[in-house]
């Protein structure tokens, strides 16, 4: 009965439930775009770590992460493949060039060198051709996301980065690190176009066999003293912290998140207030034909609830359509699946607690006041 009470209640102050629902979606729509964007920039922060066919990686000394490091030696190749743990260890090479578009323009990219793109470090998901076009010394592949940024290169375009020619033979998609455009090479044409010296490279990745992890890192660290030895796990890891405390984007979606959050607080609360204070005789009459404190609040949470759950429903849908309409641009988004329900409890939350001020009033109803 008196949650029957509290629907007619939202259904008649029409005017109140628009802006109470508002604030809800306002949350649910805002803190979720933020929290796509911010789960979108981490994966490109660890993009290569993350989607690289190793267990470890092998560095240079002191490295704070994935992409601070110095060239190492090819020689630790050989120390490392003898090992009785390890199935095979390659090396990568990751440089810097300027790409000439068609208009004659120049972009800056990140060019990332594989000998054997299927097997550990190559592109993971093609829109044009497949990995075996790095196979000829002069091919390279782009991004779908980059094309407009590289003047939209055709299949067989012949262009030059850092003034060695190369061939746009593939089309990637969603192959976008952090520090910009990745370009995925043979390796030895990367050396090339970065003018690494022979023997050098940026870092050795390592498959283990099925052996316990971390003596087989303890092992490699021990004949290798002077490299950094990380599990993909640990470096992802390491790499994502290093850019969120060192580059102001923890502080900056943070920031963002809890302003979202207050707008729709206080949308709610102002919205709650200024409809219970509407209805104060309507709580009046009923403490005076008997009702108790305890029916108003069951009323008064009653209608906050249904706003509040109509509302993240309302909000995760808007959320869904952008984030599907953004799927494809430059726009970083990733939503994860465990965010949903941690989202939804937390907009539910805070609603409560911006309508508990509008609870406060209803239950100040005096019944004395019907009869003045």
């Amino acid at each position: 009965m008196r949650s029957l009470i509290a629907l007619k209640m939202v259904i008649h102050d029409r005017s109140s439930t628009i802006g109470s629902l508002l604030g809800v979606v306002a949350i649910v729509f805002l803190v979720g775009q933020q929290l796509s964007i911010f789960f979108g920039l981490l994966n490109y922060m660890s993009v290569l770590v993350d989607h690289g066919n190793a267990d470890l990686w092998v560095m240079s000394e002191n490295i704070r992460n994935a992409d601070s490091g110095n060239f190492i030696s090819g020689r630790y190749i050989d120390r490392i493949i003898g090992l009785p743990e390890v199935d095979w260890a390659e090396p990568i090479l990751i440089g810097n060039g300027l790409f000439r578009t068609p208009n004659g323009s120049y972009e800056n990219v990140r060019v990332v060198g594989t000998k054997r793109p299927k097997l550990f470090m190559g592109p993971w998901q093609f829109e044009k051709s497949d990995e075996r076009v790095l196979l000829d010394l002069e091919s390279i592949t782009v991004d779908s996301l980059d094309l407009d940024k590289l003047g939209n290169p055709p299949i067989d375009y012949i262009t030059e980065i850092n003034g060695k020619r190369v061939i746009v033979r593939g089309i990637t998609k969603g192959a976008r690190g952090f520090q910009g455009t990745l370009i995925f090479a043979p390796l030895e044409k990367v050396r090339d176009i970065a003018k690494i010296p022979p023997g050098r490279y940026s870092a050795i990745l390592v498959k283990l066999k099925d052996v316990n992890k971390e003596e087989a890192i303890k092992k490699i660290r021990t004949i290798l003293p002077k490299c950094s030895v990380y599990s993909k796990e640990e470096l992802s890891k390491m790499t994502k912290i290093y850019y969120i405390t060192n580059t102001g984007i923890g502080g900056s979606f943070g920031f963002s998140t809890m302003i979202a959050v207050l707008i729709g607080v206080v949308i709610i609360t102002l919205t709650m207030y200024t409809s219970i204070l509407g209805r104060t005789k309507d709580f009046a009459v009923i403490r005076a034909i008997g009702g108790r404190r305890k029916d108003i609040a069951v009323i008064i949470i009653s209608e906050i609830a249904i706003i509040v759950i109509s509302g993240v429903i309302i909000g995760f849908a808007i959320l869904a359509t952008y984030l599907n309409f953004t799927r494809n641009v430059e726009i970083p988004n990733y939503f994860p699946i465990f965010v949903i329900p941690a989202l939804a409890l937390g907009t539910i939350v805070v609603s409560f607690l911006g309508g508990l001020i509008a609870l406060r009033v209803a239950l100040k109803a005096d019944p004395a006041s019907v009869f003045h």
